[in-house]
């Protein structure tokens, strides 16, 4: 599971009705959630803040807390 499939899952998150109300497709939805070689893009990461009603930089914060700059 992806980190962001794991703060929806620790989040409760109904994925559908994210879906339905950013109009990313449930498909697309599952693959980030589940395929750690998607990439998910800015605008993803805003509509589903907005949907789950969190601020955008929480769930960026979350889901890209293992990058660091390089040594």
């Amino acid at each position: 599971m992806t980190p962001l499939g794991l703060y929806l899952a620790r989040r409760s998150v109904n994925k559908a009705e994210v879906a339905r109300r950013t109009g990313i497709s449930k498909s697309r939805l599952s693959q980030l959630s589940s395929n750690e070689t998607t990439k998910l893009r800015a605008d993803e990461i805003y509509l589903i803040a907005l949907a789950i009603n969190v601020s955008p930089c929480e769930v960026l914060e979350e889901v890209c807390k293992d990058i660091q700059l390089p040594n």
